[in-house]
């Protein structure tokens, strides 16, 4: 899985974008009504309380596949919010110039450009542009390498051409084994993003208490690193181990398939079962998550179902985006099938139905901290620091400022929202275990102390210094 989250869709060639210059009055104020409604039942305006719930106070190069994309754009088709950031734009830009630019830091620089683009001030937001692309680097510090690549963010949303972008850095040759190399690294020198796996494991473990036959569902697995782990812990287990059986939908687009497919994984981890003594049968699902019907996965009487989402369902549609809402209509699907145990493991942030302006500030924020943390635990002239980074984060940065609607694939939601979604779906919260909690604090010891954990309406939450970045959480 990613690990941390794989991307397995195929994206729309086309997008029409319509200005909301075009719509009357009365159009705008119901979309208002509607997103305030929206914004009401899923509890959105929790972000701000989630920020501290820890409670503490070179330039980039652009290749081809970058570039040509960016200039093939039209500026006459980008992309504006129907939602004002004026207040801040008149504060920043009232005079019809952008001033003094060149005296701001990189972070400055890339809020006014953010907030004159989102009022469709083109030729303004290309200047700023222009020369922070003369002031960052991916080889600089955490502020300068993140606005390098949020530049391009910019950029690319001006051009209209975010999802070329997305996915240049998607399909990049060779297309899996270097990107899978960065998401094993990413684990290691982040550990959120492990600890976020170590979670939704410990659940499962507690799950095969009094079991002899467990069936798992993992709707992105991905290579099947969380799963190699899993193995060797049920090894340990005093007692005869459960029969375990792995299902792993397999997305037919997924760079997996491009490693040779999921039969590869699952081999490695029947082989690895064999060595370890764990009864264990492994069965691939080609299939796009949203076309997975129940009936494909060949759930059997007298198996404790349990179904994993690790860094998943951020990539499923949800009803900002189509009346389909894939979102919870997966989540429905799984209740139906009545599993002893559903674990969920995502990013906190909410980068689904913000407005652009206010999304950008967002994602600063939580990239900001992502890019520190590696900066504490890799060398600045790492390469495996700046795979990580290009590899791992750029694309989904990109794709979260440069596009808007089917094209954001990279929607992802707080705590506060996953939880109200797997209420309405009918699941109630299981707390993790102190075993759980215990385990993971220690391993964070032998990491770094900015690194923090909390636990907070039964979910655990992985942060780096004040700030929340993995959630993860066990439903039945």
């Amino acid at each position: 899985m990613f690990l941390y989250c794989p991307i397995h869709f195929l994206l729309k060639d086309y997008l029409e974008i319509q200005s909301p210059d075009t719509l009357d009055s009365d159009s705008d104020k119901m979309k208002l009504k509607l997103k305030e409604l929206e914004r009401a039942l899923l509890a959105d305006n929790d972000v701000d309380g989630d920020d501290d719930m820890f409670g503490t106070g070179l330039s980039m190069e652009v290749d081809g596949e970058w570039s040509d994309p960016i200039r093939m754009g039209s500026h006459h088709d980008s992309p504006k919010e129907s939602s004002s950031s004026g207040s801040y734009l008149d504060s920043v830009s009232g005079n019809k110039e952008v001033s003094h630019v060149s005296s701001q830091t990189p972070k400055q620089m890339l809020i006014e450009c953010a907030a004159i683009l989102s009022e469709g001030h083109i030729e303004k937001a290309s200047a700023i542009i222009n020369e922070l692309r003369q002031k960052v680097s991916i080889q600089g510090d955490p502020p300068q390498r993140i606005a390098a690549y949020m530049v391009e963010g910019l950029a690319a949303r001006m051009a209209a051409s975010g999802k070329y972008l997305y996915k240049a850095l998607r399909c990049k040759e060779p297309p899996s084994s270097d990107r899978l190399a960065a998401m094993q690294i990413l684990f290691e020198v982040c550990p959120c993003f492990k600890f976020g796996f170590m979670a939704a494991n410990g659940a499962i473990i507690e799950a095969f208490k009094g079991e002899k036959r467990v069936h798992i569902i993992d709707f992105d697995i991905s290579q099947g690193s969380q799963y190699i782990t899993l193995i060797q812990t049920i090894a340990k287990l005093p007692g005869k181990p459960p029969h375990l059986r792995l299902t792993g939908v397999d997305d037919p687009e997924s760079v997996q398939r491009l490693n040779g497919g999921l039969e590869i994984v699952g081999l490695r981890l029947e082989k690895l079962a064999e060595i370890l003594g764990v009864p264990f049968e492994f069965r691939a699902v080609p299939s796009r998550t949203s076309l997975v019907a129940p009936s494909m996965l060949d759930c059997k009487p007298g198996e404790a179902l349990i179904v994993n989402f690790a860094f998943l369902l951020h990539h499923m549609p949800d009803e900002s985006v189509s009346t389909i809402n894939q979102r919870d209509q997966l989540l429905r699907m799984v209740k139906s099938m009545n599993p002893k145990l559903v674990t969920v493991v995502e990013q906190d942030v909410n980068t689904n139905t913000s407005p652009f302006f206010p999304r950008f500030i967002e994602a600063y924020s939580y990239y900001s901290a992502v890019f520190d943390s590696l900066d504490a635990t890799l060398p600045r002239e790492s390469q495996d620091r700046m795979n990580v980074e290009r590899q791992c984060l750029a694309r989904d940065i990109v794709n979260i400022i440069a596009c808007e609607g089917e094209e954001r694939i990279e929607r992802y939601e707080v705590a506060g929202k996953w939880r109200a979604r797997m209420i309405m779906a009918g699941f109630k919260s299981c707390p993790m275990s102190s075993n759980v909690i215990d385990t993971i604090q220690k391993l964070i010891k032998e990491y770094c102390d900015r690194y923090k954990l909390k636990e907070d309406v039964g979910a655990l939450h992985f942060g780096w210094e004040d700030k929340s970045l993995i959630v993860a959480s066990a439903w039945s």
